[in-house]
């Protein structure tokens, strides 16, 4: 599962793109720094855009923790949506870029190849997450899995929910069902490369 992520633009460029959705973006705790990383790993911390209760068409954007503790104490990064509604807590995780792993291909090879995806054609993509108070950490989010769609299902048998740009202001609604939004999407919408 999705463990490695990326996100190399900067925050105007976000905005843009939200604004461009006519998503109103706030800053309740000021602007976050979002700096350009090539990796962002389990329990970094990085920019999500938080519901604003009771508003359409607002989000809230914050640097929160990736993962929580579960059970005992392994960190929650990713979250399996079947079945669940998510009326609560919802989260728009920012990205331009996520990594999955894979056996060598090279048996001479002791570590696993590594693929970036990337949306085609777009420079960030969504990711559908949900975000909990812990006691242990604070604040911090998970990303919502489903069935590999037919970019993913050569590289692993999970995947992270991608949202479409026309579904971010719904997720970020939660009186709109999660699964009328949880889907895969068409072959062709994920590049994939070799890196590392």
């Amino acid at each position: 599962m999705c463990n490695d992520y990326r996100l190399t633009v900067d925050l105007a460029s976000i905005m843009e793109d939200f604004a461009d959705l006519k998503i109103k973006i706030r800053f309740s705790e000021g602007r976050p720094n979002v700096e350009a990383r090539q990796d962002i790993k389990i329990t970094d911390t990085a920019p999500i855009v938080r519901t604003v209760d009771g508003v359409r068409g607002e989000g809230d954007l914050v640097n929160r923790r990736w993962s929580w503790p579960g059970q005992n104490k392994r960190p929650v990064y990713n979250f399996r949506s079947e079945g669940r509604e998510f009326k609560s807590n919802r989260c728009l995780i920012i990205a331009d870029g996520f990594y999955e792993f894979t056996d060598p291909v090279d048996p001479k090879k002791k570590r696993k190849d590594k693929w970036l995806f990337t949306k085609t054609d777009e420079r960030i993509f969504a990711i559908a997450g949900i975000w909990r108070e812990t006691n242990d950490v604070g604040e911090a989010f998970t990303m919502l899995t489903m069935e590999p769609g037919p970019d993913i299902a050569p590289y692993h048998d999970r995947q992270i929910v991608i949202l479409e740009r026309d579904a971010w202001a719904d997720w970020l609604d939660p009186s709109v069902p999660a699964q009328s939004l949880i889907r895969p999407l068409s072959a062709g919408a994920l590049q994939v490369a070799q890196v590392g």
